[in-house]
């Protein structure tokens, strides 16, 4: 599960500018739009995800604690000529979990996936679905992902006195969480967070490309004063590249973060995005419901309505 993060009481802004490396998009980006990721080279790629599940009770995310025999469910890929919005699988290959932890590493987590989940990916994915049904799909889909990334969180014992006098022993959330969305699609996360959790503390990084040199700036970031001492709960919907979140992530660090105590809420991931992301931090933790070639990255656009 993933660590616990405060609330904010005074949230000082940093504005701070970091470059890197240019990506390219082959998406028109409009002004004022956040980099976009972009999957590349990863149509061959086919594998299995297995959900790994389990309370942390520590105040870090390990790396991984069970080891599993490799099997599971599979993987489809596809070619990646389109840009999300006709998908059409090309070929099933099965990789075992000892493979896939090589590959892409032990610290991606997907939810388990039934009918309704795969029913809320079709809908987002479909072009053909309204803005009304995109939204209420995709907030529901967000909510699930929360929902799992609070359970990776850690809590403690506790004991309650019910009404009729019983003494009642359950858990509770140990102090100390906060949520941070990368704006702009990340915000759309921010909703299903505060509807689980009332009084967690969000902030907020906006990364933007530079016009002149079309490279990664980050332009704000504000969070909690005391975030070094949180677990955050990274919010971006859409992983195509992993850029704009690696740089997220660096920021973080900036600010004393542990790698180790940060959960990146994911809805669709490629894996090119979730290995670039684990390559560079080992120890972060990733949560999302597909590991796909092909990611819907109209997501921000249809969601907020600038398609």
């Amino acid at each position: 599960m993933a660590t616990e993060l405060r609330c904010l009481d005074s949230m000082p802004c940093h504005n701070q500018q970091v470059n890197c490396a240019s990506t390219q998009n082959p998406e028109p980006q409009q002004a004022g739009e956040l980099i976009p990721d972009h999957a590349g080279g990863n149509s061959d790629f086919a594998g299995k995800l297995t959900l790994l599940r389990g309370r942390v009770s520590s105040s870090s995310v390990p790396a991984e604690r069970d080891s599993q025999a490799c099997g599971g469910a599979t993987l489809n890929s596809e070619s990646n000529g389109g840009t999300g919005n006709s998908d059409k699988p090309a070929s099933d290959s099965l990789l075992g979990d000892c493979e896939l932890s090589r590959q892409i590493g032990a610290q991606l987590k997907l939810l388990p996936m039934n009918d309704q989940i795969r029913e809320l990916q079709t809908i987002i994915r479909d072009k053909t679905a309204s803005r009304g049904d995109f939204m209420f799909s995709a907030d529901r889909l967000i909510r699930l992902v929360v929902e799992e990334g609070l359970n990776q969180l850690p809590y403690k014992e506790c004991m309650v006195t019910t009404p009729t006098g019983y003494k009642y022993e359950g858990v509770k959330f140990e102090k100390g969480n906060c949520g941070v969305s990368i704006m702009r699609s990340g915000e759309a996360m921010e909703q299903g967070l505060r509807d689980c959790c009332r009084s967690i503390r969000i902030g907020k990084i906006l990364i933007q490309s530079d016009e002149e040199t079309q490279r990664a700036k980050v332009y704000y970031a504000k969070f909690p004063p005391d975030i070094y001492r949180r677990k955050v709960l990274l919010m971006y919907p859409i992983l195509s590249t992993g850029n704009t979140v690696i740089e997220a992530v660096k920021v973080l660090i900036e600010h004393g973060v542990q790698p180790s105590v940060i959960i990146l809420l994911s809805l669709f991931s490629t894996p090119h995005g979730a290995k670039s992301i684990i390559q560079e931090f080992p120890e972060i933790t990733i949560l999302t419901t597909e590991v796909h070639p092909v990611a819907p990255t109209h997501f921000g656009q249809k969601y907020f309505g600038t398609d």
